[in-house]
């Protein structure tokens, strides 16, 4: 799949994102996500683990209190119902790739501070 073809989703400010396998292909979910510096997902939990890759840029990652560093080639491995959340920290933009092992990776998710993404409000 040719992430410039994949569909954008209405998702938060400074925050965008693509949907590489879709809604209807694969029963898991990839995400092509571009993050501006301060811009990233407040404080939540997933019925389902989580990874987010970085391939290029920073992100301060926070898992269960603890922050974390996550820099171009190393991901976040989230394990499911554990909260987390994360932003961009610079000095560029970040691009992410995010896996569920599941449709619809946002399905049951918590937000413990925040609100969901556009997307979701509905």
């Amino acid at each position: 799949v040719d992430h410039k073809s994949a569909q954008e989703l209405p998702w938060r400010p400074r925050y965008r994102v693509w949907s590489v396998t879709g809604f209807d292909t694969v029963d898991c979910t990839l995400h092509y996500s571009k993050i501006e510096p301060n811009a990233g997902a407040p404080l939540h939990t997933h019925a389902v683990d989580e990874l987010i890759t970085v391939l290029d840029g920073c992100l301060e990652g926070i898992i269960e209190e603890k922050k974390q560093i996550v820099a171009a080639n190393q991901t976040m491995v989230i394990p499911k119902g554990k909260p987390h959340g994360f932003k961009g920290i610079g000095p560029g933009t970040t691009t992410t790739l995010v896996f569920f092992p599941c449709k619809d990776g946002y399905q049951d998710t918590n937000y413990l501070e925040g609100a969901p993404p556009e997307i979701y409000k509905k």
